[in-house]
């Protein structure tokens, strides 16, 4: 009896070796949504819809996009792609690259925000306002009720 129970206990040690500790399993499940995030704007972009691509940013008057100017505000931020992008010819077809996610978690462990950058690019016959096809990013993401949402986006054209 002593032997199956230990055996019991060996295989219980064992298992739980196995088994991600809550910390892991959040850090791989935050850095897995923000991934997702960023793979339904790729989506929304690529079928022309700037509505759909915000989505990933925060609705806030502090949300910041920062590229050839300054931009303070949801609003302001749509309004700017919608003038850049007036169509689905000069939006193209977006992808991103060398995408790395470093979450940023507090001195108590909890994990509210992540830095995320990038290269994007965009394949297209038409420019419009928007003449660059290459370029980086750095964005800044928060976690809400709401899930994680780009607070600050730093995007600039090579």
């Amino acid at each position: 009896m002593r032997l199956r129970w230990f055996g019991l206990v060996m295989i219980c040690i064992g298992l739980a070796a196995c088994v991600p500790s809550p910390g892991e399993q959040t850090a791989a499940g935050d850095e897995a949504a923000i991934r997702a995030v960023l793979a339904a704007q790729v989506a929304a972009w690529n079928r022309g819809d700037i509505p759909g691509f915000l989505k990933g940013y925060e609705n806030s008057a502090e949300t910041t996009f920062i590229g050839s100017s300054i931009a303070h505000g949801y609003e302001p931020i749509l309004e700017r792609y919608e003038k850049a992008y007036a169509d689905k010819a000069q939006m193209g077809t977006l992808t991103f690259g060398e995408l790395s996610v470093r979450l940023l978690p507090t001195s108590a462990g909890v994990v509210e925000y992540a830095v995320v950058t990038g290269r994007f690019h965009l394949e297209r016959t038409a420019k419009g306002a928007a003449t660059k096809d290459d370029g980086v990013f750095s964005l800044v993401w928060r976690k809400s009720a709401e899930g994680w949402k780009i607070v600050l986006d730093h995007t600039g054209a090579c």
